[in-house]
């Protein structure tokens, strides 16, 4: 690895990995499904027991022959196994249940800098970088498509991602999933600044700049 004093650059990356669950949950906003998060739970071949529904204040939801169950701190799969078990339960032969999380209070993304309106953005098990950037309006006039940093913990270790949105729309690498907690910053940015010393040996282009923060 190379270094500075603030940074240190992982070589040959592919992108930043993801958060384990104690970096999700250790913030104050936790990334699992929460209190009044909207959620779609479908029924393989039972679509009388499909159906969107937002978790209740207690977080849980109700199903019909599932009954009442608990659904705060679950992820999705772990939600739909809760399911399947309860439908399981009451006479359903063999259900298979997946669960998708359609808005959040509890999940969110910060996106800031060049966007045309930065804010607080609910994340999805489908959320990417492009996708989050969408959701912010899309970048503004002036943004620097080659100057998107992504601000993440992993392992309980403060990481940054600089990616170049042109590089992804033509396919030069894949589109970065975007979680819980992230922090997402267009342009300039004291984060952006530090990789300067880097660009000119890891070509955007080839893949994003990753390094851990110090």
């Amino acid at each position: 690895m190379q270094s500075t004093a603030h940074l240190t650059v992982v070589p040959d990356s592919t992108g930043l990995p993801a958060p384990d669950r104690n970096d999700l949950t250790a913030a104050d906003r936790p990334s699992l499904i929460g209190p009044l998060d909207t959620i779609q739970v479908d029924v393989f071949n039972v679509p009388d027991l499909s159906r969107e529904m937002q978790v209740d204040a207690s977080g849980r939801i109700s199903m019909p022959l599932a009954g009442t169950i608990e659904a705060r701190g679950k992820t999705a799969g772990e939600l739909a196994d809760a399911v399947e078990a309860a439908l399981r339960g009451r006479y359903v032969r063999n259900p298979e249940v997946t669960v998708n999380i359609k808005s959040s209070v509890s999940q969110v993304v910060t996106i800031d800098g060049q966007v045309i309106e930065p804010g607080l953005y609910p994340v999805t098990n489908q959320m990417t970088l492009m996708r989050a950037l969408a959701s912010a309006k899309g970048l503004s006039e002036f943004a620097r498509e080659d100057d998107v940093v992504i601000l993440r913990t992993v392992n309980g270790r403060k990481m940054a991602g600089l990616y170049n949105i042109a590089a992804i729309r033509r396919g030069m690498y894949d589109d970065p999933a975007i979680y819980a907690n992230d922090v997402v910053v267009v342009g300039d940015s004291p984060q952006r600044r530090l990789f300067r010393d880097f660009i000119s040996l890891s070509p955007l282009l080839a893949a994003p700049l990753v390094a851990f923060l110090q």
